[in-house]
């Protein structure tokens, strides 16, 4: 698994079309929330990164609003002090989301998970070596292994467990720092803590 700067990546257009659902949900958002980005929000981080976090989509009032992946919410507040505790910062690390609008409801239908595949294989594709993928939830899992062009039976969803991937690379699991997880005690500091500390390991 190979990938390159990040004057390479496609981005998706800021009226992208791909998934008529969620074009009209954006532009029901920029009449509720003007000041809001309210467009595809773009991957952030280092254009040469030996870890790609891979998240579900953008919260309504968290990367919808900001734009940048996984800040303004509770679940980037987790995310991005958990990469602080271990060191894994913007220079090693870059941040994405399976899909790039913000669905109704938090939840993207697999037709737009699969729109929305072009672009996460782009931040797959390069000539520079990752070493690591950390996969927050099911959907952030399944859409790489489809972004690989890789079957997902022989590699299931479990939180902290890792998958080789080709070229070398590791793909690792990790329930998603949502509220919904982190409130019931499914993802605790400890456990989010360990995966990420795991990570800090391959990716050296």
């Amino acid at each position: 698994m190979m990938r390159g700067s990040s004057t390479t990546i496609s981005e998706p257009p800021a009226d992208c079309a791909r998934c008529p659902r969620l074009a009209a949900f954006r532009a029901q958002n920029r009449v509720a929330f003007p000041g809001f980005h309210n467009a595809p929000v773009p991957s952030c981080g280092t254009g040469a990164p030996r870890l790609l976090v891979v998240g579900l989509a953008p919260a309504l009032k968290g990367a919808n609003r900001t734009g940048v992946p996984f800040v303004g919410d509770r679940s980037g507040l987790w995310l991005r002090d958990g990469l602080a505790r271990v060191a894994l910062g913007d220079a090693v690390c870059r941040i994405t989301n399976a899909v790039r609008c913000v669905p109704p409801a938090n939840r993207p239908t697999a037709a737009e998970v699969a729109a929305c595949r072009p672009f996460l294989a782009a931040e797959l594709s390069g000539p520079v070596p990752m070493r690591a993928v950390l996969a927050l939830g099911r959907v952030a899992h399944d859409a790489t292994l489809a972004a690989l062009g890789l079957p997902h039976r022989p590699r299931p969803f479990t939180h902290g467990v890792e998958h080789a991937l080709p070229g070398g690379a590791v793909l690792v699991d990790c329930y998603h720092p949502s509220p919904q997880n982190t409130h019931t005690g499914r993802l605790t500091r400890d456990m989010f803590d360990a995966v990420l500390e795991r990570v800090r390991e391959i990716v050296g």
